[in-house]
């Protein structure tokens, strides 16, 4: 999945991870990278967001020997009490616990700030205790608000949109904050919707290419909010796997840094359901599509530069956009999701 520079510096030597939120979409998917690598993980999850399924989907890609070297405790982030003990000489820690979504937010404020802020600290300061060696965390492209710059570069940022937005946020503050206070080396990563193998099909608040193959495999109509023009960077997980552990294990000078992680490229969703229709073979009879209002919190259009984390990490595109839909597409076919 990752390039061969990280095969490269991971065969050299067996590091212990702690991964947050690892029995979720993108912990599950960098678990099973580093496992395939011969390295030590602890994984956290309260299992809100994730799946034992998707733990079990990892053991079966995986060896016996490369599944034994794999801790999972089953704690919520936000009771420290719950887990603390079990964590201790860390290598890297990788934070993608959360509370997704826009619309969750805006219905529930309290909760997201639990999860993203609350939890965000208890993480970030107890790695700090125990000495990690860097401290890798997810943040989003959410950040950018309601700024119209194309594409998105990280100094510039607009005036935030959601609740959501600002829990991210406000983990960059910290992170930035800590390393004033404290010297402790964060690196935050702006994900551009990110989709790939195990991403969540079901419920409302679901990703909308998961949830869009789910329906067209079942024959349902895809519900577009707005005309379809709306935009976004569509990020393979396999860039997102290959962001997080070259932040963690690239030698760079102690500080805080935030970086981009998309695809560099924008697709609308008018584009993106056609893509879909085109590689399930859906008859233009046959195609559903219904156009709603547009949803309270959404940005119009998306594009991430990812010239400071090429540049900064020497990071590659993994692969291109259409590549990734059909291998995802084929994985939610095969799965029967």
């Amino acid at each position: 999945m990752i390039n061969n520079q990280i095969n490269r510096i991971l065969a050299k030597k067996k590091y212990h991870w702690l991964i947050t939120g690892v029995a979720g979409f993108i912990g599950s998917n960098l678990l099973e990278e580093l496992l395939i690598n011969n390295q030590k993980v602890t994984g956290i999850d309260n299992l809100s967001n994730g799946y034992i399924d998707n733990l079990n989907d990892v053991k079966k890609n995986v060896t016996l020997k490369q599944w034994k070297n794999f801790k999972f405790i089953k704690a919520d982030i936000c009771d420290l009490n719950s887990f603390n003990k079990y964590v201790k000489k860390i290598d890297f820690t990788l934070h993608q616990a959360a509370r997704g979504s826009v619309l969750k937010s805006i219905k529930d404020p309290v909760k997201t700030n639990q999860s993203n802020v609350t939890g965000f600290l208890n993480i970030l300061n107890l790695s700090r205790k125990i000495g990690v060696k860097s401290f890798v965390y997810a943040s989003s492209s959410s950040v950018y608000g309601d700024s119209k710059i194309l594409p998105k570069v990280e100094k510039k940022t607009g005036n935030l949109l959601s609740n959501y937005a600002l829990t991210k946020k406000i983990n960059e503050d910290y992170s930035k904050l800590f390393f004033k206070q404290y010297g402790f080396k964060s690196i935050g990563l702006r994900y551009f919707n990110v989709f790939g193998k195990r991403q969540d099909p079901n419920g409302d608040y679901a990703a909308v290419i998961p949830r869009w193959i789910k329906r067209v495999l079942k024959n349902k109509k895809i519900e577009i909010y707005g005309d379809g023009k709306t935009s976004r960077d569509f990020t393979p997980i396999s860039d997102v796997v290959q962001a997080n552990i070259l932040s963690a294990i690239k030698n760079l000078p102690k500080k805080n840094y935030v970086f981009n992680v998309g695809n560099g490229s924008r697709t609308s969703l008018n584009q993106l359901i056609a893509k879909i229709y085109l590689n399930l073979k859906v008859s233009k009879s046959n195609q559903k599509l219904v156009y709603k209002p547009f949803r309270q919190g959404d940005i119009r259009h998306s594009l991430a530069s990812i010239n400071q984390i090429r540049k900064k990490l020497n990071f590659k595109r993994s692969s291109t956009f259409d590549h990734s839909l059909e291998f995802t597409i084929k994985w939610f076919f095969k799965k029967n999701i």
